[in-house]
């Protein structure tokens, strides 16, 4: 379990005083939840970012406030999308010994055998939703696509037992199936409607003539 120094933010947080906070390399965050007073704080941003590398996005986190430490989860994060920055952190305190309802990142593993026939392998679901106390929750969720065929299909259901957290999906639902390849086919309607408009266009022509024959005699 990762630790993280969280700094108490003192005084009203207005928009001049989130953004000097920011200007010094740090994120305003709130901490709040189970056993804890909800709090303004900050965290060193290089020191943030390495622990979500470490713990994941649903990993637990030893959040040190003042003299005390908070077993924090990262409740929502916000993201300035031009300059690619975190501007601000919800922390929630958990008890560990209470389930949380969490999204999960599905990764599949492995080459299909379908794949290596021309089959395409298309994923439904990115992500699952799982139920379990703070320890148990996964950080990600594995799938082995290695050994299925093309029209094969792993579904919720095949994932469901021997775990130590529940997924809470329909059992029916399909995570990855591996579908026959696309084979386009060349059109030949617009070559008979062209030969069938030539005639056509022929046809015309030549009552055309008729009559202008007729009308000349």
């Amino acid at each position: 379990m990762s630790k993280l120094k969280a700094t108490i933010r003192q005084g009203k947080q207005t928009r001049s005083s989130l953004n000097k906070v920011r200007n010094e390399g740090k994120i305003p965050a709130v901490v709040y939840g189970y056993g804890a007073k909800n709090t303004s704080v900050k965290v060193e941003e290089v020191d943030f970012i390495k622990v979500i590398r470490e713990v994941g996005r649903n990993g637990v986190i030893e959040l040190e406030v003042g003299s005390k430490t908070v077993k924090v989860m990262v409740s929502d994060y916000q993201i300035n999308p031009i300059k690619n920055k975190i501007t601000h952190v919800d922390f929630l305190a958990i008890n560990m010994k209470a389930e949380l309802t969490v999204d999960v990142v599905v990764n599949l593993v492995g080459e299909a055998e379908g794949a290596k026939e021309g089959g395409v392998v298309q994923q439904p679901l990115f992500q699952l939703s799982v139920t379990a106390t703070p320890d148990d929750i996964p950080e990600n969720i594995e799938v082995d696509v290695t050994e299925l065929n093309i029209g094969d299909t792993i579904t919720v259901a095949d994932l469901k037992s021997d775990k130590a957290y529940t997924i809470n999906n329909e059992d029916e639902e399909a995570i990855v199936s591996v579908v026959p390849p696309t084979v386009e086919e060349e059109p030949e309607e617009d070559g008979e409607e062209a030969v069938e408009g030539e005639e056509a266009e022929g046809t015309e022509a030549a009552e055309g003539e008729e009559k202008s024959e007729e009308k000349a005699e």
